[in-house]
């Protein structure tokens, strides 16, 4: 049996494939091991059924700590576009000194770690070496996108995606809601995650700041929880 020869990929679909894989739950970047403070939420009974789970990400997403991943992976991917090396690290030294707790430190610059390593293992192409290997998740994903051509809107939007996805993850595993209320809610974050993805397209350093106090609260408390699923 003789095998076709394949055909040339298109730009545009590989840059797309490799954004599908890289901010896709297989991606070995350990997200299932975090909750970004949800795991406190829900002992503390803060959040406690599906529709609490919903507002909880629409707020963490909007003007919480997903809010400013989102600006900063924007600024990554523009400073790693650009070849600005120097502003790239300072911009990964900005990210970590912004994370309210120590265990949302862990969980950013690891899961930055483990992306870092993963690229530049199957994308030798999208390894940024001005980064240090524990650089922020959100600076370390906008470098690669960049690196590789990805446009920001789009990476902004799979990563936001990949984001979501995870922390819907972690609220079926602390039992909030089924698979199917799962689903309705990474459905119905769909048009907030796109607007979000709008805005920080758009914005700069600047526009770093939120108001979801109860998440950053809740990422402090989880140090002390007597027993725990999630690492954060």
């Amino acid at each position: 049996m003789s095998l076709e020869p394949r055909r040339p990929v298109d730009v545009e679909d590989a840059v797309a494939s490799s954004l599908f894989a890289w901010f896709s739950p297989a991606f070995p970047v350990g997200s299932f091991a975090y909750s970004n403070g949800l795991e406190a939420a829900a002992a503390e009974g803060v959040v406690a059924n599906e529709r609490d789970l919903a507002a909880w990400l629409e707020a963490v997403l909007g003007v919480g700590g997903g809010w400013n991943d989102a600006v900063l992976l924007s600024a990554a991917h523009g400073l790693a576009h650009a070849g600005d090396a120097p502003s790239l690290r300072d911009v990964a030294g900005l990210a970590a000194a912004l994370t309210p707790s120590r265990e949302r430190l862990a969980e950013t610059v690891g899961q930055g770690e483990a992306f870092l390593a993963a690229v530049a293992n199957g994308w030798p192409h999208a390894r940024c070496p001005v980064l240090p290997a524990r650089t922020p998740y959100p600076v370390a994903a906008g470098a690669a996108c960049a690196l590789i051509g990805a446009p920001l809107r789009l990476s902004l939007t799979a990563f936001l995606t990949g984001f979501c996805a995870n922390l819907v993850a972690a609220g079926v595993r602390l039992s909030l809601t089924g698979q199917a209320g799962g689903v309705r809610i990474l459905s119905g974050l769909g048009p907030v995650i796109v607007e979000t993805a709008g805005r920080a397209a758009a914005s700069s350093l600047d526009d770093l700041g939120g108001c979801a106090f109860g998440s950053d609260i809740a990422s402090l408390r989880h140090e002390t929880l007597n027993a725990r699923l999630f690492i954060s």
